[in-house]
């Protein structure tokens, strides 16, 4: 199995929709660093509903060695920047993010890069779970924006659209 990063994003829509533990049974080892476990933090302080990582014994914290400079920009979050570090320490793992402008430079990177609702054609294509419909309604539910254009490849990637 592959072994994983993952960012705030993926961690807070999949427990909303009830499926935070497929990650173990999709990834061999899941990574996440400080500052995401803080982002989560500072959510329940905040009042979300927001997984508390430290109730997950397959989640490991693991911190990048250095984080580059000239990734410190408005556009990505403390989070987003800690997991791209870690994916240039590491970049035989799959890295998990759902922001746009994060996913463009890991891509840039040449890392494997899976967002949430690549999580939900993977828990499908693994028997995880019947269907990827309602779960990419939930999703939205939830708060995740889900454009129409993006809905419908995804059902259609899980053969039902």
């Amino acid at each position: 199995m592959p072994e994983a990063i993952v960012n705030t994003s993926p961690l807070v829509y999949l427990y909303r929709i009830g499926a935070l533990e497929w990650l173990p049974r999709l990834f061999s080892e899941i990574w996440i660093p400080t500052a995401v476990v803080h982002e989560l933090e500072e959510g329940q302080r905040g009042g979300y509903d927001v997984p508390k990582p430290g109730r997950y014994t397959w989640l490991r914290v693991v911190d990048p060695r250095a984080v580059p400079s000239e990734w410190l920009t408005p556009d990505l979050g403390p989070g987003e920047i800690a997991v791209i570090a870690l994916g240039l320490e590491h970049p035989n793992r799959i890295v998990l993010l759902d922001d746009a402008r994060a996913r463009e430079i890991a891509k840039a990177a040449g890392w494997k890069v899976w967002g949430t609702l690549r999580i939900l054609l993977e828990a499908k294509s693994r028997g995880l779970t019947e269907k990827v419909e309602p779960l990419v309604k939930r999703l939205a539910d939830t708060g995740m924006w889900i454009s129409d254009d993006i809905c419908q490849r995804i059902l259609a990637l899980a053969g039902e659209g």
